[in-house]
C-alpha cells in the first residue's frame, strides 16, 4: 500500500520525504528536481511492538511498513501536460492514498512558483489539476458507457447516471471524494475508474520552527478551507524535522524535540496518520525468535491476516489463538495469559482487532 506526497514545488516534499525515509531525494531551491518517483519504505512508529520486546526480549523486532512515493512538483497546466503533468499525475494515480503538502512558512531565500505564500490558493490549484484529469478519464468512460445504453442495456444506463454525476461534480470543482454517490455505485462504477480525487488524503501543513508545537494561522485557514473534506490535517516543520534526524543519538534527537515543546517527531505522526488513511491496521505475532507487527486492512478475517504470513496459512486455516494486547500487558507473558484464561480460539468469521497477538494453526 502507497501513499503518494504531492504538492506544487519547493512546498518541501523531497526534505520530508527524506525525514520518512532517510533516503537522500535531491532536495534542491528550484521546481522539478525530483525527475523520477522515490520510494521509501517507512516504518511505523508503535510504542506497542516496545512494550511486547520488552516482555518477550526476542532476537529481533520488525515493525509494520508503509510506501510513500515522493512525486515530482506538479504546477498549474499539469493535466494538460504543463511541466511533466502527465508522468506525475500518472504516478499519483498509482498510489492509494494522498499526502498533500502545503507550504504555511514565509522566508524570502525559498522562492515560491506563484511569487507569494497562499496555501489555500496552492491547495485550489492542485485539486484543480487533479479534477481536470479525472474529469478526462470521466467523459472518455461516458462517452463508450452511453452507446452501451443507447441499446437499453440497464446497467449501461445506471452506470451512465453515475459517470455523469461524477462528471458534472467535477465540472463544478468538486472532487470525486465530496460528490454523493451510494457505497454500492462507488464500488461498481467508481472505484474501477481509480480516479485520483477519490482517494483519501491528509493535508501536510510545512510550518516554521516557531510553530511546529502549535502551528500558525496558515494552519488554521487550511483547517477552515477543508472542513467539509472529511480530510486529516496535520502540521510538522519539515526542516526541523529534517535537522532532527541528522542527529546521531536518541537522546540528541529526544533533547531537540523537547526544546520545540514536542513529545515526538511530527513525522511519527505523519506516518501513523497515512497508515490510517490506508485503512490499515496492526496485529502482531509474538515469540523468542521475533516480535513482529503485520499489516492488515481494518475488517480482515483471520484467515486473511493468517494468508499475510503465508499463503497456505490462509488455505489451510483451523484456528487462530488470540490474545489481546492489553490482557498480554496486563498478564505479562503468554503462559500467564492462558492461565488466566484469557487466551481466546477463534475460527474463519472472526474479524481481527487492532492489536491481537495471535498464533495461527493451519493444516496443508
Amino acid at each position: 500500500m502507497k501513499a503518494g506526497i504531492v504538492g506544487l514545488p519547493n512546498v518541501g516534499k523531497s526534505t520530508l520525504f527524506n525525514c520518512l525515509s532517510n533516503a537522500k531525494a535531491q532536495s534542491a531551491n528550484f521546481p522539478f528536481c525530483t525527475i523520477e518517483p522515490n520510494i521509501g519504505v517507512v516504518n511505523v512508529p508503535d510504542t506497542r511492538l516496545e512494550k511486547l520486546e520488552s516482555l518477550v526480549q526476542p532476537e529481533k523486532v520488525i515493525p509494520a511498513t508503509v510506501e510513500i512515493v515522493d512525486i515530482a512538483g506538479l504546477v498549474k497546466g499539469a493535466s494538460k501536460g504543463e511541466g511533466l503533468g502527465n508522468q506525475f499525475l500518472g504516478n499519483i494515480r498509482e498510489t492509494d492514498a494522498i499526502l498533500h503538502v502545503l507550504r504555511c512558512f514565509d522566508n524570502d531565500n525559498i522562492v515560491h512558483v506563484d511569487g507569494s505564500v497562499n496555501p489555500i490558493r496552492d491547495k485550489e490549484t492542485i485539486d484543480m489539476e487533479l479534477q481536470l484529469k479525472d474529469l478526462e478519464s470521466v467523459e472518455k468512460k461516458l462517452d463508450k458507457v452511453k452507446r452501451a445504453a443507447k441499446t437499453g442495456n440497464k446497467d449501461a444506463q445506471k452506470e451512465a447516471a453515475v459517470l455523469t454525476s461524477l462528471k458534472e461534480g467535477l465540472e463544478a470543482g468538486t472532487s470525486v471524494r465530496a460528490i454523493s454517490i451510494s457505497e454500492d455505485d462507488k464500488t461498481e462504477f467508481v472505484k474501477p475508474l481509480q480516479l485520483i480525487t477519490n482517494k483519501p488524503v491528509m493535508y501536510v501543513c510545512n510550518v516554521d520552527e516557531e510553530a511546529a508545537a502549535t502551528g500558525n494561522d496558515y494552519v488554521e485557514k487550511v483547517k477552515a478551507a477543508v472542513a467539509d473534506e472529511n480530510a486529516e490535517v496535520i502540521f510538522l516543520a519539515v526542516g526541523t524535522e529534517a535537522d532532527i534526524t541528522e542527529l546521531e543519538t536518541y537522546e540528541e534527537r529526544q533533547l531537540f524535540l523537547e526544546d520545540l515543546g514536542l513529545s515526538e517527531p511530527g513525522s511519527a505522526k505523519l506516518i501513523r496518520g497515512a497508515y490510517r488513511l490506508l485503512d490499515l491496521e496492526t496485529y502482531f505475532t509474538a515469540g523468542p525468535k521475533e516480535v513482529r507487527a503485520w499489516t492488515i486492512p481494518v475488517g480482515a478475517t483471520a484467515p486473511q491476516a493468517a494468508g499475510v504470513i503465508h499463503t497456505d496459512f490462509e488455505k489451510g486455516f483451523i484456528r487462530a489463538e488470540v490474545i489481546s494486547f492489553d490482557d498480554y500487558l496486563k498478564f505479562e507473558s503468554e503462559a500467564k495469559v492462558k492461565e488466566a484464561g484469557k487466551m481466546r480460539i477463534e475460527g474463519k468469521e472472526y474479524i481481527v482487532k487492532d492489536g491481537d497477538v495471535m498464533h495461527f494453526r493451519f493444516n496443508v
